[in-house]
């Protein structure tokens, strides 16, 4: 999952996931105009198995996230200067800007780019809402047995709540559900559906883990991540009765 390499940046002209427009409008007898992106819904699953008392989310490389912390590497001061083995200072340059068009192999080395490790989050499982002829329930039973490998019926996910994602750019809405899965549900190892460039790994995260995975601003996650284990440490846990750690 985290070999990365041959890495270009080009121009997005066409894409069948979103499109880019300008809105111009009045407010309050002030005119105004805002960039944004057309794109699809989305569903989110939080799973939970029942089994063996964990969550199940997922893992997966993100080129966006990627791309934003080499952008964000960019702004950092320079690094003070190192001394060579003569005790000489050797000042550390820094990563210049690839054009549009070009690799990592073309003027600069694969080493001035971010691990890969930088561009992985966990996730919930989720999937864009792209098949009109499909009820959100079943758009994200599907997702669940193809990125997670359970088999759940569309009439067992408990319908959580749906909230604006990326409201400043895209406003795109996402709904999101409760599962809960057994061992006995699990009829593939998941991953994601290879033909559509999907490769995912399937990550379990103990019940009384949860809040502390939740809150660790070193594990990199999604926010459906941290409002879905909120959540259910509300209306699920006492269930249970096993702490969620908080």
């Amino acid at each position: 999952m985290e070999e990365i390499n041959n890495i270009e940046v080009t121009p997005c002209t066409e894409s069948d996931y979103l499109k880019a427009f300008r809105v111009h409008y009045n407010q309050n007898g002030t005119k105004k105009s805002w960039d944004f992106m057309r794109t699809h819904d989305s569903v989110s699953v939080l799973i939970f198995n029942t089994s063996s008392h964990c969550f199940v989310l997922v893992k997966q490389f993100r080129p966006a996230v990627f791309m934003s912390e080499w952008e964000r590497a960019k702004t950092q001061p320079p690094q003070p200067a190192e001394k060579n083995e003569e005790g000489q200072s050797e000042a550390v340059a820094a990563a210049p800007e690839p054009q549009e068009g070009q690799s990592a192999s073309e003027g600069e080395s694969s080493s001035e780019w971010p691990p890969a490790s930088a561009g992985v989050t966990y996730e919930l499982c989720a999937g864009l809402v792209d098949k009109p002829d499909l009820s959100l329930e079943e758009i994200a039973r599907q997702e669940v047995l193809e990125e997670c490998g359970y088999d759940v019926p569309a009439s067992k996910l408990k319908r959580i709540t749906s909230y604006r994602s990326g409201v400043g750019v895209t406003g795109a809405k996402q709904t999101m559900f409760y599962a809960e899965v057994s061992d006995d549900n699990c009829v593939s190892a998941g991953g994601g559906e290879p033909r559509e460039g999907e490769l995912i790994e399937v990550v379990k995260v103990p019940l009384h883990e949860a809040m502390t995975f939740a809150y660790d601003e070193r594990v990199p996650k999604t926010m459906g991540v941290i409002f879905s284990f909120i959540w259910f440490h509300n209306n699920m846990s006492p269930k249970y009765k096993i702490s969620t750690n908080v």
